[in-house]
């Protein structure tokens, strides 16, 4: 009367339909992931400004290229975070998940272009990725 054992068809048409919502759910993820970590030629802008200190920068205001081959290169070789201020913004300047320190110390109290991505959360902005564009 019961047939006990379960049809073959149904059983592979239950197996491709969760199969296929699985790959739907978890599809956002894998894109959330691309874009938080991934190289995105769009976001990657160029800022052109004087290379800071950030500690004496901000603490008061230190800029010029008298401060910054002395105690700004001093500060930034140190491992003092380094940053750009462009057009009266200041952003803290990292590589690729790594600092820039030994890169940008010489330019310090210079003016020098930079490309990389561009973040801003809480008040603080940053150039990620950050590269020295050669002119």
């Amino acid at each position: 009367m019961f047939n006990s054992t379960p049809n073959k068809l149904t059983v592979l048409k239950v197996a491709v339909a969760a199969t296929f919502v699985g790959a739907l759910a978890l599809s956002p993820l894998a894109f959330a992931q691309e874009d938080e970590h991934g190289k995105d030629a769009a976001a990657s802008k160029e800022v052109t400004g004087e290379v800071v200190d950030m500690m004496c920068y901000v603490d008061h205001n230190a800029m010029g290229e008298k401060h910054g081959q002395s105690c700004g290169a001093k500060c930034i070789r140190s491992g003092g975070p380094a940053g750009i201020v462009s057009e009266g913004k200041a952003y803290l300047v990292v590589g690729e998940h790594k600092p820039m320190n030994d890169e940008l110390a010489g330019y310090c109290g210079k003016t020098i272009t930079l490309k990389g991505k561009m973040a801003d959360r809480g008040g603080i902005a940053m150039i990620e990725n950050a590269e020295i564009v050669k002119k």
